[in-house]
């Protein structure tokens, strides 16, 4: 049987797809209790990896959650393929995305989109914790 390139151009995709799913153990169902979260203390920065890995479907998620003390940041401003959302739980950040800083506390949210420069830190007196998930194809965070 002879194929085309146009034929081998709608298998190629599908063939990739199947290859990279094989490659990674898609993330299982599971609960994560904060007091068994390793915590990995930078300072007086405190970060508590929750996951990391491919869903069933392929898509890259990573999810953690920071300690900052006041005045704390957890690096500076920068920008990265994936995509990012921030989630206050406790204290007050300034959270900065393409020169625009707002104040955000306890329920509030901020995404970043794939490129965009930001930055966060904690303009509180008193310590922030949030949760960060980063969407999407990313380097080391």
């Amino acid at each position: 049987m002879k194929y085309s390139r146009r034929d081998l151009t709608l298998l190629l995709p599908a063939l990739a797809g199947t290859t990279a799913l094989a490659e990674g153990t898609p993330l299982k169902s599971k609960v994560y209790q904060f007091a068994d979260l390793p915590v990995k203390a930078n300072g007086g920065n405190k970060t508590r990896a929750v996951l990391d890995g491919d869903t069933h479907t392929g898509f890259r998620v990573e999810t953690h959650i920071t300690e900052l003390p006041p005045g704390g940041a957890p690096h500076p401003p920068h920008h990265h393929v994936h995509e990012e959302m921030i989630m206050i739980q406790e204290g007050t950040m300034e959270v900065t995305i393409a020169g625009n800083a707002q104040k955000l506390g306890p329920g509030s949210v901020a995404f970043v989109a794939s490129n965009e420069e930001h930055g966060w830190r904690n303009v509180g007196d008193t310590n922030a914790r949030y949760f960060v998930t980063a969407f999407g194809p990313h380097s080391a965070l």
